[in-house]
């Protein structure tokens, strides 16, 4: 019994030590990680002033003829912050961008677009069926989706190509397999009224780093961007992402 208990001793010693130099270790690493962190954040708040304040030259003059389209993405909890998004869309339309879909996967933007529309008088609606056309300097047109739009386009544009299928099987003798392409999906979502224009750029605001369901046969080419939550945006952050994407060269194919 003697040795037992002498042999409990060092070995509960040794487990309180070893336990501690864990809880040191653990403290030391969330020391370093939230010091990085907030070094970047400092960083990005200093940078993101220089640019809005216009004291950074290459920021100012930004190349927007390549961004002919813009889409917004935002995290269904974070759209209901409408003074946040009417502010984003303001410092939109004062950089010169013409052209911007927002998008959250709730439809509360929809829901929101007369008070949008009643801060922002400038705004105009973007029909789907309309072209993206030049517009004087103090103007913009706005596209608001869901994916109630999606789903609702994907089907109208299914059932036209299943009519479609069935009227050359009745009218023609060849009974070949047929074959669906992207083309004719894009095709038959233009036929209907659902196709919209593809974004050059997609800024997503939220937790997540994805877009959130936005109709992706309209992200084919699109670059997406994810610039944290909607409370934290910064418009030099905004300069910033679009300056980026103007320096991006984007390779097609053929």
């Amino acid at each position: 019994m003697g040795s037992a208990s002498k042999m409990r001793g060092p070995n509960r010693w040794t487990a309180q030590i070893g336990s501690f130099s864990l809880r040191l270790i653990w403290h030391f690493i969330h020391f370093i990680i939230s010091t990085w962190f907030f070094v970047l954040g400092l960083a990005g708040a200093v940078d993101s002033y220089l640019i809005s304040s216009g004291l950074l030259k290459k920021y100012n003059d930004l190349n927007l003829g390549k961004l002919r389209y813009l889409a917004i993405v935002v995290d269904s909890d974070e759209a209901r912050q409408t003074s946040k998004v009417i502010k984003l869309l303001q410092w939109l339309s004062d950089i010169g961008v013409k052209h911007v879909c927002l998008y959250d996967e709730e439809g509360v933007l929809k829901k929101s677009k007369d008070a949008i529309l009643e801060k922002l008088g400038h705004i105009r609606l973007f029909k789907e069926t309309d072209e993206i056309i030049p517009l004087d300097k103090k103007n913009m047109t706005l596209e608001l989706a869901s994916p109630s739009d999606g789903k609702e386009a994907v089907a109208r544009a299914a059932n036209l190509l299943f009519s479609k299928h069935l009227e050359l099987r009745n009218t023609t003798e060849d009974q070949g397999e047929n074959i669906f392409t992207e083309a004719h999906m894009t095709e038959a979502l233009r036929a209907v009224g659902c196709s919209g224009p593809d974004p050059d750029l997609l800024l997503v605001y939220g937790p997540a780093r994805c877009h959130l369901g936005f109709p992706p046969w309209r992200l084919r080419y699109t670059e997406i961007v994810h610039m944290g939550p909607l409370k934290s945006m910064k418009r030099g952050s905004l300069m910033k992402a679009i300056y980026r994407f103007t320096l991006v060269r984007q390779n097609y194919g053929k």
